[in-house]
This record gives structure tokens, sequence and C-alpha cells, in this order.
């Protein structure tokens, strides 16, 4: 199977672990990153925008802070990341700068692309640095984000600054190689996969967990980056990047695990909705709703069997089938109070129970995105 080469897309955002960049003992790799940025400088020279989502600013900081092999506390963590953060934006413009190019800083928490307005402000800011032929270099803010508001890997991160700037492809630069059908350090009858066709509950469970000490991922976040960038239209790569040169090695065929984006993406305003990383409740519906959001309708009350979670009107949610599967998502119509109220109703009874004239549908087929995988399995389901 002969793959588009890198050079062929428009846009790719390339998303590097920790581990790559930074050793433990002697900090930055600067070899390595020099080869990676001449990929970079390669690839803009064949007219391809390249935005890159860095991580390592606290693995950077540890080191230039001499701080020993252990746990770190919240605030030492921040600490890190903040000298972290200054020596690695230096290091990526000295690189760049030595190749012609330039490099602007973005970092990020997880309110700017979770909140709708900061999404578009971060989203208007990105797009201007590549018209000004600029190479972003993103990061997670990790001197503010807290365990309650912080992405927590940037493998997610990376599929949504993907899809918020409509790249085509996102690459995800690790110590893995790519899926295999088990974790392969603890399974050697474990088989490589070269290409996913549609991240489905099956692939899901190859997933194992974090795979060094440094990467807050594993391949568990990297399917989650995959479900997120596909839907949007955005392929997607694993690839090593242990090796000099990653990127001109996925070219010059290095294995790595191709995810192909869906055939029927979500656009705009919908790629947000889909690419929320922390739906704020959960809605779970009967069969018949699950048919009925497959086929395009909106949710309708009478379908829900269970609400849970603290959500208001306007915030996102995960609609699951009777099994317990995600299906949906999508911005509920209603607080949830009053959707635990409404659960099951006929929409000629709502306003009986509500004591006011309200919408017939708890999510809006204009505010929901069925999974991608989700109308052929369950369409499937049904018919079995």
């Amino acid at each position: 199977m002969t793959r588009p080469a890198l050079s062929s897309h428009r846009r790719i955002t390339v998303k590097i672990g920790s581990a790559l960049l930074v050793d433990r003992k002697k900090g930055l790799k600067r070899e390595w990153l020099s080869a990676l940025v001449d990929d970079i400088a390669a690839l803009n020279a064949d007219g391809v925008e390249v935005l890159v989502v860095s991580s390592g600013a606290i693995a950077l900081g540890r080191t230039i802070l001499g701080i020993e092999r252990r746990t770190l506390k919240l605030e030492e963590s921040q600490a890190a990341a903040s000298v972290g953060q200054i020596a690695l934006a230096g290091a990526w413009d000295e690189e760049l700068r030595k190749r012609g190019l330039k490099s602007g800083q973005i970092l990020v928490t997880l309110g700017d692309t979770e909140e709708r307005r900061r999404y578009l402000n971060v989203r208007a800011t990105v797009s201007t640095l590549l018209k000004m032929g600029v190479v972003p270099v993103i990061n997670e803010n990790d001197t503010v984000a807290t365990s309650e508001i912080r992405y927590g890997d940037n493998d997610r991160l990376a599929a949504r600054i993907a899809t918020m700037l409509g790249a085509d492809l996102l690459v995800l630069l690790s110590d893995v190689d790519g899926l295999y059908t088990a974790p392969p350090a603890s399974d050697p009858d474990a088989r490589f996969i070269p290409v996913v066709e549609a991240i489905t509950p099956d692939i899901e469970a190859m997933a194992g967990a974090a795979a060094s000490e440094l990467s807050r991922g594993g391949m568990r976040t990297k399917l989650d980056a995959g479900r997120i960038a596909t839907a949007a239209g955005t392929a997607m790569v694993i690839a090593s990047g242990t090796r000099l040169n990653p990127l001109a090695a996925i070219d010059n065929g290095a294995r790595s695990t191709l995810f192909r984006a869906s055939d029927t993406p979500v656009r705009a305003y919908k790629t947000w909705i889909a690419g929320q990383l922390e739906p704020a409740g959960t809605i779970t519906v009967d069969a018949g709703a699950v048919l009925a959001l497959a086929a395009g309708n909106s949710l309708l009350p009478i379908g829900v069997t269970h609400v849970s979670g603290s959500f208001a009107r306007g915030d996102t949610v995960a609609i699951h089938g009777p099994d317990g599967r995600e299906v949906a998502r999508g911005l509920v119509a209603y607080d949830a109070a009053d959707a635990v109220r409404i659960a099951g109703l006929k929409s000629g009874d709502i306003a009986d129970v509500l004591g006011y004239e309200a919408r017939a549908a708890m999510v809006h087929r204009d505010d929901l995105v069925t999974a991608p995988h989700a109308r052929h399995h369950l369409t499937e389901k049904a018919e079995g």
C-alpha cells in the first residue's frame, strides 16, 4: 500500500512527546531537535504549513533546576514548567531561525479549546501566524494548569489544535511506532496494524497504558486523539520519533500506523462540539433514540432513560446508548435538573411538567454530532 507523501498535505500538525526531546540527566536532545527541524524546513520548502505541539517543558525544567527523580508537587511542576518553557521556546526559535524560519509560541489552557469564544480566538491567532509564514510552537500552559483544568496529555491537545486549524494530517511522534493488537512490551504475539479505517470498540480495546515515565499519555490517549481528528476529516499517523529525522523516516517507509479520516467529516461549529474533551454530563438513551440519532434526528426527551452530571443549558453532554457506549455528543437545551424531570416524556407533556413552554428537543440535531462509527455499528445491530 502506497501512502501519500507528507509533502502532499496542505497543513500538518506534529506532536512531540517529552521523552523524545528531553533526556532526564542531560537535558534537551539538541541533535534530535535539529534533525526534526530539518524535516520541518523541508516540508515548508514544499509549501506545507507545519504546526508543532511540543511537550517537554516540565521535563526540561526539572533538569535545569536539578530536581531529582521523584513525583513533583503541583507547585513544583508549575515552577519547572516556567523554567522549561522559556528554554524550550528558545531552542525551537534558534533551530528554526538557522533555517530561515520564524517561530511563535502559543501556550493554551483547557478552557482555550473548550470555551467557544476562546476557541475562536486561539484559531484566529494561529491562523494569522501561519499566514505570516511563522511556525507555531504550541504547548499546554503548565505554569497555571491544575489537575482540574488541564488536558493531561498533549495527544488530545494536538488533535484539538489540528481540527481547530483544519490540518489534513496529524502526526503523533512518541516512543511507540504504531498501534498493535496488544501492548507489544507485554505480549510477544501482538500484531502490528498498519492502517485503521475507523476507531471501533475493537480498536479501542487494544489500547495500553503510558509507555514511559516522562509521558502522561499512552495508546489510549492517542486513540482519543484519533477519534477527535478523524471525525473532523483529519488523518492521523502514529510513528516512532526515537530516530533522527523522524518525519523523513515516515516517507521513507518506517513503520507507522495510519488512521484514515472519516468519509463524512463534521465541519466548523460541529468540529468544536465533537472534539470536546470533558463533557459536563451524560444522557443515556434507549435503542429507538440511538437509531433516530444515527438517522440525523434530534434527541427528544421520550428516548432518554437516565441523566447524570451537573450541566447547564448549552453545555456539552455525552449521549450513551443502552449498552453504555457513547453514540453522540451535543449541546444540551436544558439544565440538568430540568432534564431529569422531563426524561422519558412526550414533547407535548414538557410544558405541563416544567410550567413553561420549552424546546421539544433535549439536544437539537443542529447542535449534535454522532460518533464516527456509531451509525454503521448500530444500524447493523438493529438489522441483526
